[in-house]
Formats: C-alpha cells, structure tokens, sequence
C-alpha cells in the first residue's frame, strides 16, 4: 500500500511513532488507522509459509494453514545451487503473496559451529561463502515476488542451550570472517527487507542493544536499507534498543514499552530523531507490502519443485561394490526389502517454529513401489518410541526377511526429540534400536543400503562398515519420499554435497570443550578454524569431509590454471563427465595463503559452480576471485588486509579431495602496525619508516645493530637503557612519532 512515508511521519503523535515500533500482536505490525498506515502481517518460514490459523495469537506450532513444505535449510544448502534456491524462494514468495504474508521470517545464516546445535536443520553450513551465496539467491526469489525476508539471526547465534540469555564471547577477528560475511554477503548484494536481530549477547551485550553490531556495520559499513526487527522476544530495553539500531520489536507487548519511549524522549535520554528513523523505517516497510491475500499459486508444481529440491540435496556418501558391481542405482530386476519405520512415516522437517503443515506428503515406501512399479515387501524393523519388548519382534522378523533378499534398503534417522529448536543435542548417535537393527541386518546380508532422515549430522563411527552404501537425505521436505526413490531406482543421480564435516568422534569436533559454555558465557575458543578449516588444520580424519558427495557417474578435472588480473585472480579448470549417465558436479575452488603472518586455515572454500553434463560431455569452469577471496581481517589495523606474496589455488570436489592446483604471486598491500616505544627491536627494524630511523639513530649513538635474537625480541624502550641510554626518552618519543606520521 504505497503512501508518502516523510507526509504520514510528519502528521504522527509521540506516542503514535512510539506505537509503529512495535507489534500489534504476535504476528502484526501496528497501524495507524486515521494516517492510513495499516498493520502488516509477519510470518515463520524459512522453509514453508506457517501463517497460523488464529493470526493474532500467541504461536500455536502446527496449526497452521497447510503450505508447501519445501526441504529444510539444511537439504536445500547440501544441493549447492543457487538457482534452485531462487526458484525456490519465488516459490515461497508466491505462497506468502497469496496468503497475504508482507514478510517471510527467513533465511537462517547462523554458521553450524557444532553438529550439537539443535537447530542446525535451520541453517545451510559451517562455511559462511556457501551459506552467504545461497541465502542472496533465497532473498532474491522470495522478493521478486513483492514479499519480504527477515534475515536471521544476527548475530553469533550458534547454539540453543541458554540462547535468550548466553553472551558469545567471540574476538574480531572471527565474527569477521566466520560468523558475519554470509550475512554481509545478502545485505550488500539482496538487500532483504528485514534484518532480525539474536537472541543472545554478543560479548557480554544484548545483540538486540548491540550499536555496534545494528547501526555501526550492518548499516554504516554494509549499507543495509531495511528495518531491524528483533526475535521474538528478545528486547529487554526498548529504549536501549532504539538508541541501538532496532526498529521494530516483535511481538506486541501491550503499550507500557511505547509509553517508555515517549517518556525517554520526553527527559532527554532518546532524541526524537532515533524514534522518527526507526518509525521511517516501519512505514517504508509498510509501505512497500501487501496487506491483502494474492493470487493462488500453483501446489502442484510446488509440489514438484519440492521433490527436486530434496532429489538435488540427498548426498550419495558410500557405494562400495559388492559381488562386482555398486549396490547403488538398483537394478530393475533387483529383489528389494525394505526397512525401517521411517520408510512409511517420514520425517521431513525439524521440530520448532518453522514446523510447517504439508499439503501433502510422500512416503518413501509408497513412492518406491511406484517407481520400481510392483510390490516392495516391507517390515517396520523398530519402533520410533523405542519399545524395547516390540523393537525386538520387528528385529527378529526384518532379520529372518533379510537373508533371503537381494538388497536391504533401510531406512534410518533421529527422531523429532532428538532435534529442535529451544535446546541442542546431547549425543551424535542415531537411536540405539535403530543401530542394533543394522547391525544384525548386515551379519544376514552383505547388501544393505541405509538411507538417514536428519536435521544434522550423526556419527557413523561403529556402523559406517556395516552398510556398502549410505544415502544421506536430511529432511527432505513434503516430496522427499518420492526424490529418494527415483535415486534410489537411478531414475535421478544424486547430486548433493556435504556442507558440514561429518565427524568420526564428538571429541573431534572444533567447539568441544566450549560448547555450550558455562556460568553465561561460551567462549568461541576455536576462533576462525571452525568446520572443515579445523579439521584440515589439525590433519584430524573424519568420517566424511566438507564438500563431499558421490554420483552415479565419475569427473574428470583437467588444465587447472589461475592468472592475475588486477585485483583479480581467474581460475579455470577442465571438467569432463567420464562415466555412462548424465549427472552433476560440485566444482569448489579453495585459496590457501601459506606464508601468512597471521594462524590461517589450510584452505577456504571462495568459490564454487554446480554444472551437470551428459556422458561424455566436457566444459571450461571459470571463475572470479576478488582481493577480498585473498584476505584475513587484521586484528591490529581493524580492516581487510592481502598481504603480498604466493597463494595457492586448489580445485577439487572435495576439502579433502583436491584434484589440481595453481599457484599465483600477489602483490599484495602495506600491513604495517603503528609503532610505540614498547614495540620490539624486531618489530622496529622490520618496519618500512621505523627500521631506516631507528638504525640512523643507533648509528649516530654509536650503537651497533644487533643480530642476537634474544635482544631483538625486547622492546626497544628497554633495549635501549640496556645500551645506557645512548638514546634519550625524549629523543625515543620523537622517533616514535616520525615512524608513525
């Protein structure tokens, strides 16, 4: 409903602009009726549209109006492919629009630190380039459809446990090149409408208080155009978060906080001038969205589109041979037996918030049967309540099935217990019954396939040899089943690739030991080797490592070269499908500084293409690398720093299976820190002004420079009244300030 945002503020009252900043209700904006400014309605996604059925209300999860529900965050982060992400985005878009949804609250960015965390299924990777590139697409087909998004949650908010209240204590260095560039990376390329803010403190401050975080670089540095809104909940100050850079807290709350924020403008403690931009900024929101419902969108081809979301997000991780041939695809005449209680009763999506409800939804079991078109004998195997005395009967009789059968399928996964948003995970092991099952299952079978439903990742240590082949689906969303049967029938070749490391042990994982924190605090211990640059910096064996992920066909990886251009670097690289079907391969382009002067990871994914080819087929990938690709943020200088000399640039399909490398030489640019009489010998005479003053003043005091690196290791105040003070303070200060001008 377009009006004039500057003519409607300038008619408001105090307490009217006090009013816009915060909701109506649980779901609503507030309007203004006698301004014209209507209330707009806000909404969970991020994987479907959960308009509640009571709009007013407090959240009912589960009733809801049904909408398609497309495959969780972290299924469509394993396809890897940023135009499926815009086509689904358009087609959430769509949805919103014709439910009359002005704001769809997604996408999550919050990078995986830990597989522990209970709402990873929420988030797309532990490496903030892949989740960043897919959110921009998400937000751009989302927008295109004249509907908002509320990128979240900003910031540092990587657990559950105590996530209202626990302070993130993070250096610099890191949030700036772990845990903030996905979200840089949409707001100064997708500008989404929303940006909303954490729960949590980050260092000891409030992310919904944090100037620094809200106005100082999401606005001033990034640029960013929208409205901040909080998470649910998660304003304690309202004043507080106004002088802050948060505009609108959700959700309405009666009025004494709007009566708050007339009374501090009243006294002098909040200028008017906060209010009126925080309330520009709601009216401009208001001003560009929809208020009444848009037309139908076509489910069916939602529906679809669904399906091929989670077809293009399973991740193929093991296909051994067995008697001479891979127990993946199935052969047409292949006698099957399915398992598992999870074939017929899906798990498709986490638990929480985003917990949409499906238009309808396909069950692997049914769909197999469709596909391979006659009857697939099953047995529930287990029960998912874990009854002990029933557990054992349907293991028996899967068993007893299973020695006369051609290839197991078995259907294995965590539980909606196991993972939710509100708390995290104590374990990475699937449920125990579930594992006893495989393992008597493959003590009466050599051929089992065990295809896992999860939110997050599950240790496989103690399992992983018992099954030749493991298809990990995630929650595949309403059309999950029938994309799993058409891999498994070699109707589709798998496509995904891991977006997180799947770790052989817990104690392996980068976070352990400081995750999920105490007494208030986690302290990010790990700093910037998070994920698979922790693993890969410490030379630790994983089950399976970033970027993995098999097909039914084989590349080839040719002719690998990067040149400078500029402030650019080109990579290209020959890629070849060298097997017998049609299929797609995840091209990642990893940047390596070994002669850093700072602790950097062995390698950081920078850029990445998905291309699919026919047999035989053979195409050039190239790609652009900025002089930001090359960085590392200097914790002393506060800003972006490449530093001069050799870059290694790895391609491969793989964090741990690279297949070619290019080396470039970089110019690079000044790092020098400024200089004080507490700086080393070292320090000085490696400098590019300080090293020629300093040694011009020793030689005019008769002192001879040094090479024992003992003293060169000794501030040079000290090393200097070592020397009898043949340099007198005032001349030190003077020295000083001439390195530093």
């Amino acid at each position: 409903m377009p009006f004039d945002e500057d003519r409607v503020l300038g008619t408001l009252t105090l307490q009217e602009k006090a009013s816009l900043t915060s909701g109506a209700d649980f779901w609503h904006t507030t309007g203004v009726d006698r301004a014209g400014v209507p209330a707009i309605m806000m909404t969970d996604g991020p994987h479907g549209v959960r308009k509640q059925v009571v709009e007013g209300g407090a959240a009912e999860v589960g009733d809801s109006v049904p909408a398609t529900c497309f495959p969780p965050a972290v299924t469509l982060g394993s396809t890897w492919d940023p135009e499926l992400m815009r086509r689904v985005g358009e087609a959430l878009g769509r949805e919103a629009a014709a439910q009359g949804v002005a704001v769809l609250l997604g996408p999550g960015v919050n990078i995986k630190r830990t597989p522990l965390c209970g709402r990873n299924f929420e988030y797309f990777s532990e490496d903030p380039h892949l989740a960043g590139r897919l959110a921009a697409a998400y937000v751009e087909g989302v927008q295109s459809q004249g509907v908002g998004t509320s990128l979240k949650h900003f910031a540092a908010n990587n657990q559950e446990t105590d996530r209202m209240r626990v302070s993130a204590d993070v250096d610099e260095r890191t949030l700036r090149e772990i845990y903030l560039p996905a979200f840089e990376h949409v707001v100064t390329t997708a500008q989404p409408w929303t940006v909303m803010c954490a729960y949590n403190k980050v260092g000891g401050v409030y992310a919904s208080e944090h100037g620094w975080l809200l106005s100082g670089v999401l606005r001033d540095e990034w640029g960013f155009e929208g409205l901040v809104v909080s998470d649910w909940g998660a304003v304690h100050d309202r004043v507080a978060s106004l002088v802050a850079g948060l505009d609108l807290q959700m959700p309405g709350i009666g009025s004494r906080p709007d009566m708050a924020v007339v009374g501090a403008i009243v006294d002098g403690r909040l200028p008017e001038e906060a209010l009126d931009a925080s309330a520009r900024r709601v009216l401009h929101l208001v001003a560009r969205s929809r208020t009444e419902a848009g037309e139908a969108p076509d489910l069916d081809a939602h529906h679809e589109l669904a399906r091929e979301a989670a077809a293009a997000g399973a991740v193929l991780l093991k296909n051994d041979p067995v008697g001479g041939r891979p127990l993946l695809p199935l052969p047409a005449d292949e006698d099957v037996l399915v398992v598992g209680e999870l074939a017929r009763t899906p798990r498709y999506q986490g638990a929480g918030s985003s917990q949409v409800h499906p238009t309808r939804v396909d069950d692997a079991l049914t769909a197999l049967r469709g596909v391979l078109g006659r009857d697939v004998p099953f047995v529930a195997g287990y029960t998912l309540d874990a009854n002990t005395y029933l557990d054992l009967r349907l293991r028996t009789e899967a068993v007893e099935l299973a020695r006369d059968a051609g290839t197991v399928v078995l259907f294995l996964g965590l539980l909606p217990a196991d993972e939710s948003e509100g708390y995290d995970r104590e374990r990475l092991d699937l449920p125990t019954n579930q594992v006893r099952l495989l393992t008597a299952l493959a003590e009466a079978n050599r051929r089992v396939v065990v295809v896992l439903a999860n939110g997050s990742v599950v240790s496989m240590t103690g399992w992983r040899r018992s099954a030749p082949a493991i298809l990990e689906t995630w929650l595949g969303g309403q059309g999950g089943g029938h994309a799993v049967a058409e891999i498994l029938a070699g109707r589709r070749s798998p496509e995904g690739r891991l977006t997180e490391t799947i770790p052989l042990r817990l104690a392996d994982t980068p976070a352990f030991g400081n995750f999920p924190g105490e007494f208030g605090h986690v302290r990010y211990g790990e700093g910037v080797l998070v994920g698979y640059r922790w693993y890969d910096a410490r030379d630790v064996a994983v089950a399976y490592p970033f970027g993995h992920g098999l097909t039914y066909t084989t590349f080839g990886y040719d002719e690998v070269s990067a040149t400078v251009a500029g402030d650019e670097v080109e990579v290209s690289v020959r890629l070849t499908n060298t097997g017998s079907m049609a299929a797609a391969e995840v091209v990642q382009v990893y940047v390596r500084d070994p002669q850093a002067s700072v602790l950097r990871p062995p390698r950081e994914l920078k850029a990445f293409r998905k291309v699919r080819l026919e047999p035989g087929a053979s195409e050039t990938v190239r790609v652009t690398l900025g002089a930001r690709d090359l960085s590392f943020w200097h914790p002393t200088l506060r800003r972006w720093v490449v530093e001069g000399g050799t870059f290694v640039i790895e391609v491969g399909a793989s964090s741990r299976d690279i297949r070619g490398t290019a080396t470039v030489e970089v110019a690079g640019e000044s790092a020098a820190l400024p200089l004080d009489s507490m700086s080393t010998v070292a320090e000085w005479l490696a400098h590019p002004v300080g090293g020629p003053l300093l040694r011009g003043a020793m030689a005019a005091a008769g002192v001879p420079e040094t090479d024992d690196e003992m003293l060169r290791q000794i501030p040079l105040e000290v090393a200097l009244s070592f020397a009898g003070g043949a340099v007198p303070p005032e001349d030190l200060a003077k020295l000083v300030a001439a390195a530093n001008a």
